[in-house]
């Protein structure tokens, strides 16, 4: 599968804002392509941190963005099941 382009994507979500503004969001596909957008966007930080992480070294600063994004992805995806916080304590 093929990742959209920028403008296809802006395209996708553009047409899903005009869906849920409508109600025309019958199977939840609008919703659905927002929340994964959201959550991808959240997912590529912790990808970026540990690649540098492993590129670098595994030096301690690496590390520690590494654990932040994982952190904050994790914070996030609670948020989003209206769970309580938990930190990874690494």
């Amino acid at each position: 599968m093929l990742k959209p382009t920028d403008d296809e994507l802006h395209a996708a979500l553009a047409e899903a804002d005009r869906m849920r503004d409508k109600g025309d969001d019958e199977h939840h596909l609008a919703k659905s392509l927002h929340y994964l957008d959201h959550r991808v966007r959240y997912l590529e930080a912790v990808y970026s941190a540990a690649t540098k992480y492993i590129k670098f070294g595994q030096e301690e600063e690496e590390h520690s963005m590494l654990v932040k994004a994982i952190e904050a992805a994790r914070k996030k995806e609670m948020l989003d099941k209206d769970e309580e916080d938990e930190t990874l304590g690494l």
